[in-house]
């Protein structure tokens, strides 16, 4: 990353949330910069996964704005007014986020190596060998070389999140959300899939955002941690002192329930 170069990869000015009478969000705001490992902590309800379907489109938030690389995502500001993008901008500025889910979503009609290629080739516009070369290399990535041909439904849980890791991998996105990636996982898998997210991290320049409850993997990987409650960042901090030494009353009954 250019030394000059400060536009944050994330940013979410005023953003609110709201399901009926639930504020999910509240005039939320804060910043990710490009490269960094940022995870989201904090109780079930909190927040922190509507951020990530936020940024994933799958929720539009009621108030706010939300910014991708210094590009306006889904509304920007008109005449004084907050008005939605057109659809074909916002799917320009949707391609540089890809997200890993809690199911792995994969195609149980396809093998391994089709799930992968199958948005390069239809979505990017990727040639189809250059779309295969870059899907053996990432399953070489996720230690899965030998099961290219396999059907997913033959894979174990943790060896369907690895290939959706590769699957989210392949469009090459500058943003990756992981949101809860082992919970739906045995408790023997997940040392697996953590240590590929692990090697991503290190060898990798890619942004990330985490929301997870592997409080060790996000001591690990993040260089910084916000603590969620009722919709708002209450806490935040590098991992040491988040983990060792919190300040918030909240923050600390959160990490003894679960440490």
């Amino acid at each position: 990353m250019p030394e000059n170069d400060i536009t944050p990869a994330i940013q979410f000015q005023g953003v609110g949330k709201r399901f009926g009478d639930n504020v999910v969000l509240d005039g939320l705001d804060f910043s990710v910069a490009k490269g960094d490992r940022v995870t989201l902590i904090g109780p079930s309800g909190s927040g922190k996964t509507t951020i990530l379907r936020l940024l994933m489109t799958l929720e539009e938030a009621n108030d706010g704005l939300i910014y991708v690389d210094g590009d306006c995502y889904t509304h920007e500001m008109r005449d004084g007014k907050r008005v939605a993008i057109p659809e074909k901008r916002r799917s320009l500025v949707r391609r540089r986020v890809g997200m890993v889910f809690q199911q792995f979503n994969l195609f149980p009609n396809m093998t391994v190596l089709e799930n992968i290629i199958e948005a390069p080739i239809h979505v990017l516009g990727k040639p189809k060998a250059e779309a295969i070369a870059s899907a053996e290399a990432l399953l070489d990535k996720v230690g899965l070389a030998d099961k290219r041909d396999a059907r997913t439904m033959q894979l174990s849980g943790g060896q369907q999140q690895r290939v959706a890791i590769a699957r989210a991998l392949a469009m090459e996105p500058e943003i990756l959300l992981l949101d809860e990636v082992t919970s739906a996982l045995d408790p023997e898998l997940v040392a697996d899939v953590l240590g590929v997210l692990r090697n991503i991290a290190e060898t990798t320049d890619i942004t990330m955002l985490i929301v997870t409850h592997e409080m060790q993997f996000a001591r690990e990987v993040s260089n910084r941690v916000l603590m969620f409650d009722g919709g708002k960042i209450i806490e935040e901090a590098d991992p040491d002192t988040i983990f060792t030494s919190p300040k918030h009353e909240r923050t600390q009954e959160f990490l003894r329930a679960i440490l």
